[in-house]
This record gives structure tokens, sequence and C-alpha cells, in this order.
């Protein structure tokens, strides 16, 4: 199993509903790409600031990492979103 925590600064975001539309629209597309579990695990009341994290269940660490590299990817790419932190680790 892997976890990949990402802290991101959502500079574009107003209010608590831009934050959702910008954190909702990611989720789903990691969700449906990749079918990991992903989740707004920090920083809910916050406007600009957000910790999301992601799950992949393996037997093989190899694919685990191989996954969590490629949603690394997307969340680096997404619009709206800067990545300030992110951290990884294995069971």
């Amino acid at each position: 199993m892997g976890v990949m925590v990402w802290e991101l600064h959502l500079p574009a975001c107003q209010s608590l509903k831009d934050k959702r539309a910008v954190l909702k629209s990611l989720k789903d597309r990691l969700h449906h790409r990749f079918n990991v579990s992903v989740a707004e695990t920090a920083h809910q009341d916050l406007w600009q600031r957000a910790e999301l994290s992601a799950a992949v269940v393996s037997t093989d660490r190899r694919h685990a990492e191989s996954v969590l590299r490629e949603v690394d990817q997307v969340v680096a790419g997404a619009p709206g979103a800067r990545i300030v932190d992110t951290s990884t680790s294995y069971l």
C-alpha cells in the first residue's frame, strides 16, 4: 500500500465553493483514471490551502510506486492548484 500527501496552494479560490470545485474535479479525475482513494485530509476551512491524500493498495510495491508517480504528475498539472509540499509512504 502506498499513500501520497500533497500540500496545495489554490491561489484563484475566493471562497470554499471555489475550493470545493477545484478539489472535486481533481479527486474525481484521480479516482476514475487510477482507481485510487482520494480525500481532502486537512485545511477544510481555508480557501486557498488544501491537503489532499491518495492511497493505492497493491501486493507489488513497484506497482504502487508507479501509480503514485503518475498520480503525482496529474496533481502537478492540475489547473488552479500548485504543490507546496509532497510526502509519500509505503506499508
